[in-house]
């Protein structure tokens, strides 16, 4: 007796060597096939002879292999693969493949096909011809017992194959596990509240299940490529309302969790005042005002504050610091590179020099000695603020009272790490802030827990910035301008990308760029370099230069992407900018205008493709730093918006929060209701016990119940 839980080595036509493979792709239970969705549809009810096909029309056609073969051409990989059809009507097809040397080794004569793609002439000969034509093996018998009919004559699902397993074998694996919901019931009862699922007119999940897989004849083949079927759409609201049931949960126990009620006494007040170095901006005093309130209540403080480059969040973050300080307490800022970190501990320190806090750095570049000293001395509870990398996480750092944690660039850093740092201490406070703008969509999935806080106003006197694109054939015209600016006594950036594969090959590029700008094309100026790859002492003398204005351009890697504010440097040269995404674009850009006068961007790109165009454009178009992290999800899609793995994005099977982010803001607002305004006080019991038991793994909301 088959059930949910069966691994998938027990259906029929699996077995170990396929279930291996299927596992490699996270299928291991018949639940998890289930819920393998196709990628897309194809209409395959246009069955026809090849007598009857008309060129322009889709179609789909069973017929036998004639004769195969291959036309060679100069270079191998562009060879085509022809092959000539029959089937009894009398009339020849020919379908052909470029780069198609491998299905020489798929198709041979006297075998049965079908074939399904647009129907042309062929200039040559002037028979009807299929331009790599999707196809199917009709001779294959171990998979085929529920017949051709499963692969034509109908809407056909499309799946991304796992191994060796294709999509024609999917179907088929689908089939047979779709035959059995009958039995897997009351497995597969509906988990939706029976009430959501009335109002909004949703399937039961059984059906939606079978109609997904394979579609009725009357569905509509543009919906369902759409993802907008009515099983699709059951199956990715149910996904979305689970996930924002968890995150509504888990916010729900956070605010059960005893924290410090910090006071916000005049004491405190009359301390802000003192260490501001200019009157901040109306959207700062608002979003100061909320964290006070968050830090005042009994539980702890879960907060994002988002901010676009140079909106001050760090002034932000310093004023919640004062209040923890003058409570009692210490205070922690992560941050993720020792060139950050270093910028916040100079900024800090000179903030709360005026205070008297004693601010000191913890990063992994340090001495075993250093270390030691200020780990003594944070134990002791003798520093009152620490900024720190990675450093801070080691399991020897303790506190004496740590009150609050301020995480700067939080995706840099991976959910365990983050977790790791509140354990310090009794629930501290939590203050996570981030430059990258986070689209809507992103915000209700990752940080749907978190309240949220946008500084949404630039300090007086800051002008955009001119953003210019240039083919990299104009390079010498970038130099003038360069040349131009530093006569007028600006600075200015130049930055190489970093791949991810290798850094490296990147830091040589620097290399060979400074080495290049110092000796031919600026021999008369002083041209610094920085790169990840240098000591940290090398890195902040660097830096020390640029900012004093006695290097007047500083070629880099990456490592400038955040935390470097130099006012007077006005240019910012990207080169390879096509190698960026949008988010590090306008991080990098985000380097420049800090002053009161004109700054500029130049993108350097070689040739671009349709992608790369595009977020050239909006660089160009926009500095708005919303619009730009919205484009950026939708060109690079969720798993890449943030360029690193550790972003925490929740294992969404159905859903997609570009495509479906109505769906996901219904599932929203449904979620909160049924949580906060339950029909009946078991069934959010219930739900906490179905999330623990489907839904936690995959979201990692690992504080829910």
């Amino acid at each position: 007796m088959l059930d949910l839980t069966t691994p998938l080595m027990y259906l029929k036509g699996v077995g170990p060597a396929r279930a291996a493979q299927l596992e490699a792709k996270g299928l291991k239970t018949l639940e998890d096939l289930l819920a393998y969705p196709p990628f897309r549809y194809e209409d395959r009810r246009n069955l026809k002879s090849i007598r009857q096909l008309a060129p322009g029309e889709m179609a789909t056609v069973i017929c036998e292999v004639a004769a195969t073969k291959q036309v060679a051409f100069r270079r191998r990989d562009l060879g085509l693969f022809e092959m000539r059809l029959r089937d009894g009507s009398g009339t020849p097809l020919l379908a052909k493949w470029f780069h198609g040397a491998y299905l020489a080794n798929v198709f041979a004569e006297g075998m049965r096909v079908a074939l399904y793609g647009k129907v042309e002439l062929d200039s040559y000969t002037g028979d009807l011809l299929m331009m790599h034509p999707e196809h199917e093996l009709m001779s294959d018998t171990e998979d085929d017992e529920p017949g051709a009919a499963l692969h034509l004559g109908r809407i056909v699902p499309i799946y991304e194959a796992a191994g060796r397993v294709t999509s024609r074998q999917f179907r088929v694996l689908m089939h047979r596990a779709v035959e059995k919901i009958p039995e897997l019931m009351p497995a597969l009862t509906d988990p939706l509240p029976e009430h959501v699922r009335a109002r909004l007119d949703l399937p039961s999940r059984s059906e939606a299940i079978a109609r997904l897989h394979f579609p009725a004849p009357e569905d509509d083949v543009r919906l369902l490529n759409a993802f907008r079927s009515p099983a699709q759409t059951r199956m990715i609201f149910e996904e979305f309302f689970w996930l924002e049931c968890g995150l509504v949960l888990k916010k729900s126990r956070a605010r059960m969790e005893t924290g410090v009620a910090f006071d916000l006494n005049e004491r405190v007040r009359e301390k802000i005042k003192a260490m501001l170095p200019f009157k901040p901006t109306a959207a700062q005093r608002r979003v100061l005002a909320e964290i006070a309130r968050d830090m005042a209540q009994p539980h702890p403080m879960n907060r994002l504050l988002q901010g676009d480059v140079g909106s001050g969040k760090t002034l932000v973050a310093a004023e919640a610091a004062v209040i923890a300080v003058e409570n009692g307490r210490q205070t922690a800022v992560l941050a993720p590179t020792e060139i950050l970190a270093a910028q916040h501990q100079i900024y800090l320190k000179k903030l709360f020099g005026k205070l008297g806090y004693v601010v000191a750095q913890l990063t992994g570049g340090m001495s075993a000695r250093e270390k030691q000293q200020i780990k003594r001395l944070l134990a002791e509870g003798l520093i009152q603020v620490v900024v720190g990398t990675h450093a801070l996480l080691e399991d020897d750092v303790e506190f004496k009272s740590l009150g609050l944690v301020i995480i700067d660039e939080q995706h840099r850093f991976g959910v365990m790490q983050r977790l790791g740092l509140r354990r310090k201490a009794e629930s501290p406070d939590v203050l996570v802030m981030t430059a990258t703008p986070i689209p809507r969509t992103l915000a209700l999935t990752m940080y749907g827990d978190l309240e949220t806080s946008v500084i949404d106003e630039m300090p007086p006197g800051r002008m955009p910035v001119i953003t210019d694109h240039v083919n990299e054939t104009r390079i010498e015209q970038v130099y003038s301008f360069v040349r131009q600016q530093v006569d007028e006594g600006r600075q200015a950036y130049v930055v190489y990308p970093v791949v991810e594969e290798s850094e490296t090959a990147a830091v040589k590029a620097a290399q060979k760029m400074h080495e290049h700008l110092s000796s031919i094309v600026y021999p008369d100026l002083r041209v610094g370099l920085l790169h990840g790859r240098l000591p940290a002492s090398e890195k902040e003398a660097a830096m020390d230069l640029f900012k004093r204005g006695e290097t007047q351009i500083l070629v880099a890697t990456t490592v400038i992407e955040v935390g470097v504010d130099v006012p007077n440097a006005t240019v910012m040269v990207i080169e390879q900018a096509e190698r960026f995404g949008l988010a590090q674009l306008h991080q990098l850009r985000g380097r420049v205008g800090r002053g009161r006068g004109q700054s500029y961007c130049l993108l350097v790109t070689g040739r671009l493709n349709e992608t790369g165009r595009e977020r050239i454009r909006t660089m160009v178009e926009s500095t708005d730093g919303f619009y730009i992290a919205e484009m950026d999800l939708k060109l690079r899609g969720p798993g890449e918006f943030f360029g690193t793995r550790q972003s925490g994005l929740p294992q969404l099977r159905f859903a997609n929060i570009v495509r479906d982010k109505e769906l996901l803001e219904t599932a929203r607002e449904e979620a909160r209701d049924f949580i906060e305004n339950p029909p009946a006080p078991e069934m959010v019991r219930d739900a906490v016990a179905y999330i623990q038991n489907h839904w936690q793994r995959r979201y990692g909301l690992s504080q829910v119940g």
